[in-house]
């Protein structure tokens, strides 16, 4: 090879004798080799990513591993890396099994001329490869630049390297409102957007160098040479760009097309034209179609949005012109929307949402963030600059049969009594039964609990939670759900109630944590993640129960973590703080769950032996474009690095909130944007 830079490898062995073999054999040969030794491999996947190496040699005997459980880490983060697998003794069986797993070639210390011979061919045929690659795709990248200019559509592309604007095309220029082809270069990539969006892009950016960011859209607001605004939607790739790393930013161009053009006038008929959200009619037709399948999980409520003093403000600009200020205002709700939100106009001035949601607190974190944005927002109509503020009523859709006029209505309540409170608040109408009514109702689901418990008629789905860092760890959240007679499925929201008020959660529990065990024992999951109630975090004898359990089924106890919510843990300290020390005994893995929920969680995390903290969905909530949330997560994510706990993202439901997340060092994120609940579902057979 004529390239003189040294080159990086891995040798996987338990001797650094092994180490200092493959280096001289391989130096003597004429390759400037830089081996790390590496002892463990549970250290793999990362050292492939931190190092980037050109080979990974592997001693299989000696290390007790399966070369298909090394070749599905290299194929997770360098998948075009040659391995070359080292024995004592080679025979054509042994390559032609090796090649068949994945691996280039299998050689021996004993032959050094053919290990040399092997190695000189896999490192020659790598950076052919890799070479071959960049020039395909920086030609391929040039070409469709080049292509798009002479169809005059072209999309608006940018490259950036190190946070710095390298090149910029001339859609780009344009529709940032620049002249000159270098009048951005060297301009810091952050200058061109909103310092609410920062976080996010830059979380993408570093997500996207490392590789680790795929066909996300990333939602900004760009700041243009006049120094007005205008929300864009990005695409961000991982490039070469004059032979060095860069992230391309593309704004895809809209093809007056004739499909297009129907498509967008399909959407202008059902559309309001001030708002550009759906006409009333249409918007209650949307919401019955939704509620007419019942949610996967969580909660659907409805958000009606009103501004507060609208015939005020209509006093001080003009009726007409208050059209415009009602645009405005949707504005701002549409940016906190997620794609799986119906929204729409409602009752004149009003802006109605139906939000599928973890739990209703998340709900209620949406709804504050709205009337947050909207207070500070500056409203420029004509030639005047008016301040506003927003009420926003929540209305409750219960499962079983939904009953979507009732819901509204409650929403609608909600609204006027908050602005009869004063306005510029969140409000939700709170209903209570009776205890007639709840005993009575008590009475029903124990009866079907049991019979429930005694039949087997629950059943797990399960959630994946997404590792952020690249390698999938195999890890998923667990849900409960009953099966009724007929087979329908129960939501927990339907009987947890009841069945807390009647001492059966801790039967629920052992059914759910016993499924779990053997979930993970015969699927060889890496971690399940099972939620507890109050009553076996107060169970004496729920150690002993695990003790049988882990005999009986022959179960790794590490794959399996027992979750405390925050709220729990605080209520009861000592018994939580003695659970989670006998857990860690036994080997099981502990987390608190909605941590940052409470008052004092750092507190918590001192005083409870964790190993996750799962950080709250309700914190998710506008994230993306708070600054003084992001600061709060960093602080939980920087105390929980001190103590060796690893951080998941509750309820994540977007690209720019995983992007600042990225950013603010967490680990793992679980939520709908990650999958939903019910995608995937596990037996309860035991």
């Amino acid at each position: 090879m004529s390239d003189t830079g040294a080159v990086p490898m891995i040798v996987m062995t338990r001797s650094q004798d092994h180490v200092e073999a493959i280096n001289s054999t391989l130096r003597k040969a004429g390759h400037p080799v830089h081996c790390t030794w590496l002892p463990d491999a549970g250290d793999l996947g990362d050292a492939l990513t931190q190092l980037n190496p050109d080979m990974l040699v592997v001693f299989i005997e000696e290390l007790g591993l399966e070369l298909s459980a090394i070749i599905r880490i290299r194929q997770q983060s360098a998948p075009e890396m040659p391995v070359l697998v080292v024995r004592s003794s080679v025979d054509e069986t042994a390559i032609a099994e090796a090649m068949r797993q994945g691996a280039q070639d299998v050689v021996t210390l004993e032959n050094r001329d053919r290990l040399q011979a092997v190695a000189s061919r896999e490192l020659r045929a790598f950076r052919l490869e890799r070479a071959f690659s960049a020039t395909l795709s920086s030609a391929r990248e040039y070409r469709e630049q080049l292509q798009h200019f002479l169809e005059g559509s072209a999309d608006a592309i940018t490259h950036v390297q190190e946070g710095i604007v390298v090149d910029a095309n001339r859609a780009w220029l344009e529709l940032f409102g620049y002249e000159g082809d270098d009048v951005l270069t060297g301009t810091p990539i952050m200058d061109l957007f909103e310092q609410e969006t920062h976080a996010a892009l830059k979380g993408a950016l570093t997500a996207c160098l490392q590789g680790k960011w795929t066909d996300h859209v990333l939602k900004v607001q760009a700041l243009l040479s006049d120094g007005s605004a205008l929300a864009l939607e990005l695409t961000l790739a991982r490039t070469d760009f004059e032979n060095e790393p860069a992230v391309r930013i593309s704004i895809p161009a809209r093809n007056r097309q004739e499909e297009d053009v129907e498509s967008e006038l399909a959407v202008a008929v059902r559309n309001d034209a001030t708002t550009g959200l759906l006409q009333q009619r249409h918007l209650i037709a949307a919401v019955r179609e939704r509620c007419a399948h019942p949610v996967k999980g969580g909660v659907r409520q409805f958000a009606l949005v009103k501004p507060d003093r609208f015939a005020q403000i209509q006093a001080s600009i003009g009726v007409l012109a208050s059209e415009d200020f009602l645009a405005q205002l949707a504005d701002v709700v549409r940016a906190q929307l997620t794609p799986n939100d119906i929204a729409g106009r409602f009752g004149g001035n009003g802006l109605l949402v139906m939000l599928e949601r973890g739990t209703s607190r998340d709900v209620e974190a949406w709804a504050e963030n709205v009337v947050k944005r909207v207070g500070e927002h500056v409203f420029s109509i004509d030639d005047k600059t008016i301040a506003a503020s927003a009420t926003v009523g929540l209305g409750l859709m219960p499962g079983g049969k939904p009953d979507v006029g009732a819901a509204v209505g409650d929403a609608v309540a909600a609204t006027r009594r908050g602005r009869e409170l004063g306005g510029n608040r969140m409000h939700a109408v709170v209903k209570t039964d009776a205890d007639a009514r709840v005993q009575a109702y008590d009475v029903i689901w124990v009866k079907h609990i049991k019979s429930a418990l005694m039949e087997n008629r629950f059943r797990l789905v399960q959630q994946p939670i997404a590792s952020l860092l690249g390698e999938d760890k195999g890890m998923f959240d667990v849900l409960v759900r009953m099966l009724d007679e007929n087979g329908n499925e129960v939501l927990p929201t339907e009987f947890i109630a009841a069945a807390e008020r009647n001492d059966l959660m801790k039967n629920i529990d052992r059914w759910v944590i016993g499924a779990s065990m053997s979930f993970a024992a015969n699927r060889k999951a890496g971690c399940i993640f099972v939620r507890v109630s109050k009553d076996t975090v107060l169970d004496k004898s729920v150690v002993g129960w695990l003790e049988t359990q882990l005999r009986s089924l022959k179960f790794d106890p590490k794959r399996l973590c027992i979750q405390v919510s925050e709220e729990l843990a605080n209520l009861y300290v000592q018994q939580t703080k003695a659970l989670a020390e006998s857990l860690g005994k036994l080997g099981f893995r502990f987390a608190l769950e909605h941590f940052g929920s409470g008052r004092d969680p750092l507190r918590l995390l001192a005083e409870v032996n964790a190993n996750f903290i799962k950080v709250d969905g309700t914190l998710m909530q506008g994230l993306s474009t708070n600054q003084a949330l992001q600061q709060r997560v960093k602080s939980y994510v920087e105390a929980a690095k001190r103590k060796g706990v690893e951080t998941i993202a509750e309820r994540v439901e977007d690209a720019n909130t995983m992007a600042v997340l990225w950013q603010l060092g967490v680990e793992f994120i679980q939520g709908y944007f990650v999958n939903a609940p019910e995608d995937v579902t596990m037996s309860g057979d035991r």
